[in-house]
């Protein structure tokens, strides 16, 4: 070996020389330990950041996943209700829809009822005027006379 002796650090190189190099060295390799220490830790550090990380990333994961079975179920039961209550409404209109066309055919009769009821009244009328007329009497009542 040559007289000096050169010991590679990650930040620097330290030169011992023979006289007095043992106390250097050991402070060189007590350097060179606590370096690889902190490396270590470093290195363990980021290891459990990243196991930190991807745990977080499954959680994230996870209620994502809820939600969108949540989010799904809620949206299929809207939709089998909205369904239910269109059916329903499609029924009670065309309940309400026979209801007006029932009314409708009533008042048709009761037309043609009056109409019929008028053309009797009005042939029961000329009935008594010919016969008013056939023994030449006039009405009971006229206007608001009576005779």
């Amino acid at each position: 070996m040559d007289n000096e002796t050169t010991l590679a650090n990650s930040s620097s190189t330290v030169t011992t020389s023979e006289g007095g190099g043992s106390k250097e060295r050991d402070e060189a390799l007590a350097k060179v330990n606590q370096d690889r220490a902190y490396s270590h830790i470093r290195a363990w550090e980021e290891n459990e950041k990243a196991k930190a990380f991807n745990k977080f990333q499954r959680l994230l994961s996870k209620i994502n996943s809820w939600e969108n079975t949540k989010k799904a179920t809620a949206e299929s039961k809207l939709r089998k209700a909205e369904e239910k209550l269109e059916k329903k409404r499609a029924k009670y209109v065309e309940k309400m829809k026979n209801r007006v066309a029932e009314v409708h055919r009533q008042a048709e009769e009761m037309r043609a009822g009056a109409e019929a009821r008028k053309g009797e009244d009005i042939l029961h009328v000329e009935e008594m005027a010919s016969a008013h007329r056939a023994f030449g009497h006039l009405p009971k009542k006229f206007l608001c006379f009576e005779a």
